[in-house]
């Protein structure tokens, strides 16, 4: 079940306990229970392996030591056999595989800074190597053995351009600003959704749940909540006990 029909079934399944129901507290208690069944499911629907979070690929002077890929992911989740490709815009082909390790760091950010002869000039670096992508149009690709676990696209494609990302190419920022997704938590598979522009990069700092935009799915589910939970309780005086 996708996240956007999820939250129509919570929604459906609200408002036939709010409306339909006679007694007002065995219908709390089984809307208390849809709400932790509803969290639970979204939950099982968002991220669960590491996604790309933030792409610094083009810096406002020398790239060398100052360009960086983010990843987001579960706190102690294996890097093993995991790998960070570059793919050529032009011709589809790979032109730089940099094979990961370790784990992912307790606050589930992973910063890749670029190697500048054995260190970085980027700040909360937790692994050095030659991230240098080229400016675009091209992508840059997370897989393991088995299948692609992510991918953003970026820069202008034209006709005859590879495109290796998701959906459509992030936005393609001047120098010295970086593309990142706007919601770590949720992918949308489609890189001109799911990534923003950053006029200042931010390794290693990534916004929570509360902090950003949420996706629209959400704002279905909330929105819809609201206004059934009010025009249930609003007569009788207890809005304070429809929480959940």
């Amino acid at each position: 079940m996708g996240v956007v029909r999820l939250c129509r079934w919570l929604k459906t399944g609200m408002s036939r306990l709010i409306h339909g129901g006679h007694n007002d507290e065995k219908n709390l208690q089984r809307i208390a229970l849809l709400c932790g069944c509803g969290a639970g499911l979204m939950a099982a629907q968002l991220n669960a392996a590491p996604v790309i979070s933030e792409l610094f690929y083009d810096a406002a002077g020398s790239d060398s030591g100052y360009v960086f890929v983010e990843l987001f992911g579960v706190p102690g989740e294996s890097l093993q056999g995991l790998v960070l490709e570059g793919i050529n815009g032009t011709d589809g082909k790979v032109y730089s595989s940099i094979s990961l390790s370790g784990v992912i760091p307790e606050d589930g950010v992973l910063v890749i800074g670029d190697d500048n002869g054995g260190s970085t000039f980027v700040a909360n670096v937790d692994f050095i190597a030659d991230v240098d992508y080229q400016n675009g149009p091209d992508s840059v690709v997370l897989r393991d053995e088995v299948s692609v676990l992510d991918a953003v696209g970026y820069g202008g494609f034209a006709a005859g351009d590879v495109f290796s990302g998701e959906g459509a190419a992030a936005p393609d920022p001047a120098g010295g600003a970086s593309i990142a997704r706007y919601n770590p938590f949720v992918d949308g598979n489609d890189n001109s959704i799911d990534f923003i522009v950053l006029e200042s990069p931010t390794p290693g700092v990534v916004p929570g749940v509360s902090a950003v935009p949420l996706p629209a799915s959400l704002w279905l589910f909330a929105s819809g909540l609201l206004p059934l939970w009010a025009s249930r309780f609003r007569w009788r005086g207890r809005l304070e006990g429809a929480r959940c």
